[in-house]
Formats: structure tokens, C-alpha cells, sequence
């Protein structure tokens, strides 16, 4: 039997023609049997795929010909193709929807502007020196949050990532301004952005992690700073590290320990509900419990 993979990856460039770039990836992974989403930007591209580990393995080395992608990070992950329902290919204007495309600049050496990177060793380490003044600031979703973060980590109430620029602007994280954030989400891509935004609206020590969740889970499992699941956008929902995660989710009903997501049975939702197994046959998300509720 055939092994498969996965691959998360981003990479921040100048792009001049991304429609070109869009319909030679589309090419190079259909004839290799990929399935996944890749974005392109005039800022870079950004992408998962998975499929067979030859296939994967052909992937990287015929996209790091491009000159522009020779240095890309590839990070690989237990998975299969069939974690994507298809392949998507798109062009958009911004590899990650912030809803400021005019507010990021990149050149060939990544995002200008951007926070320090540190990795997961530099991060212990910033721990050990700064202590409790170092803030985690979840660049993530707050429903991701729910079944993994970092311990004591801020979390913006963002239901979608363009939620993001909104929660630094009401002012709410100013007073971490003076203080060293780190950013933190789970492949790098979104603190890439993120971390330029904050120093943009004046925080003054800003790092992100570097490759990620993901590469910190790597390294660390559960033994380190991160508690939980990774929530990730397929099939799988979420991942755990080791056997050793604890569960921080709560169940949305009973509130019973849980990190677990269901889809949402109602007509047409494509919500998902956080429930424990005993509360899972009915389930629905919060808007259509509500509304239930109402009717009752």
C-alpha cells in the first residue's frame, strides 16, 4: 500500500503573474495526483496538499525550481490526499484573507516589516529570560483556541481571520504594546501578517513563531508550553502531538471536557458544534440551537 502525506507550506514574494503561477501549480498537482487548496497572491502563495509520498516528494522538488520558491519551508504531516474533498487553485488578493492587501509589502527576502522569528528553542528561552511578561497572542480563530493554545495565550474574539484587524484596532491589546508578543498560529502563514500588522499599529516587541504549531509540536509534543489539539482546515478536524495531550475543550451543551467538532446536522449549515460523545446527537451549532431553543 501506497504511503501518503501531507504538505502545509507558504512562501511571501513578489509574484508578477499569479495567474500564470496558478495554472502551472494546478497542472503540476493534477498530474500528480494532488489533492488540496494552494492560494496565489501578488504578495506569495500558500497551500496544503496531500496525496502519495513519491507524488509529494516530486511536488517540492518541481516547485522549488522556480527561482522564487527555491528556499520554501516544506512541513510534512500525517495525512492523505482524501482529507480534500478536491483540488482548489485560486488567485486571490491576499494569500490570507486580512482584508488589507494594501496594507502588506513584500520583497524577495519575505514581509517587510514583520516580527522576529524565533524558534521553538529562542522561544523557551524568551520564556525563561522575560517570564510572565511575555504575551502569546493567538493569531488563530477563537474556535481553534477552544481545543488548543498556548497556555495563558491572549485570543482575540475572531470569528474569521479578517476579525483580526478589527479586534487590533478597538484598542482592547494596547496595553500590551510595551510588552514582548509573540504570535503564534499554526503553519506561520497568518502571523506573518499579523506580526507586521501589530508593529504597524505600535507595538514595539513583536516575534512570531517560527514554522508555526506545527514545528513547535515537532519539537516539543506535549511536554512544552502548548496544551491541547490543533484544530486544522480538512477532513482530519484536528491533531494531537502525543498520547500525552490533555483536553482543554469544552463541550458547548454540558460542558463536559472535550475536543471534539461535529457538523452542524441542520438543512444546509455548514457549522460545526464543540460537543462531548454523549451530547453529539444533536448536533447542532450555536445558531441553530438558539433558534430551537426559541421555537421551543
Amino acid at each position: 500500500m501506497a504511503i501518503h502525506k501531507l504538505l502545509l507550506f507558504y512562501k511571501f514574494t513578489p509574484i508578477v503573474a499569479p495567474q500564470a503561477i496558478r495554472l502551472w501549480q494546478r497542472e503540476l498537482c493534477d498530474r500528480l495526483g494532488l489533492k488540496g487548496r494552494i492560494i496565489i497572491s501578488s504578495h506569495g502563495l500558500n497551500g496544503t496538499v496531500g496525496g502519495e509520498v513519491r507524488a509529494i516528494k516530486q511536488y517540492t522538488r518541481s516547485t522549488r525550481e522556480y527561482p522564487a520558491f527555491s528556499d520554501i519551508d516544506f512541513k510534512w504531516s500525517d495525512g492523505t490526499a482524501s482529507d480534500f474533498p478536491r483540488l482548489s487553485v485560486k488567485v486571490r488578493d491576499e494569500v490570507v484573507t486580512f482584508g488589507a492587501p494594501d496594507e502588506l509589502r513584500v520583497d524577495d527576502r519575505g514581509v517587510v516589516g514583520g516580527g522576529r522569528h524565533l524558534k521553538p528553542d529562542e522561544l523557551h528561552a524568551l520564556v525563561a529570560e522575560r517570564g510572565d511578561q511575555v504575551a502569546f497572542f493567538d493569531g488563530r480563530n477563537t474556535f481553534e483556541a477552544e481545543i488548543g493554545r498556548f497556555k495563558d495565550a491572549v485570543v482575540p474574539a475572531a470569528t474569521t481571520t479578517r476579525d483580526l484587524v478589527q479586534e487590533l484596532d478597538s484598542g482592547k491589546f494596547d496595553h500590551l504594546k510595551d510588552r514582548p508578543v509573540v504570535t503564534y498560529c499554526t503553519g506561520g502563514v497568518r502571523c506573518e501578517v499579523l506580526s507586521s500588522m501589530m508593529i504597524n499599529r505600535g507595538f514595539s516587541e513583536v516575534y512570531q513563531l517560527d514554522g508555526g504549531i506545527v514545528r513547535y509540536g515537532e519539537q516539543y509534543g506535549d511536554r512544552g508550553l502548548w496544551q491541547g489539539a490543533l484544530y486544522v482546515f480538512d477532513n482530519r478536524i484536528k491533531i494531537n502531538f502525543s498520547e500525552d495531550a490533555v483536553i482543554i475543550g469544552r463541550c458547548e451543551v454540558c460542558a463536559e471536557p472535550t475536543e471534539d467538532y461535529r457538523d452542524c446536522v441542520a438543512d444546509r449549515c455548514k457549522g460545526r458544534a464543540l460537543l462531548c460523545d454523549d451530547c453529539a446527537s444533536t448536533a447542532l451549532c450555536e445558531r441553530h440551537r438558539s433558534a430551537r431553543a426559541g421555537a421551543a
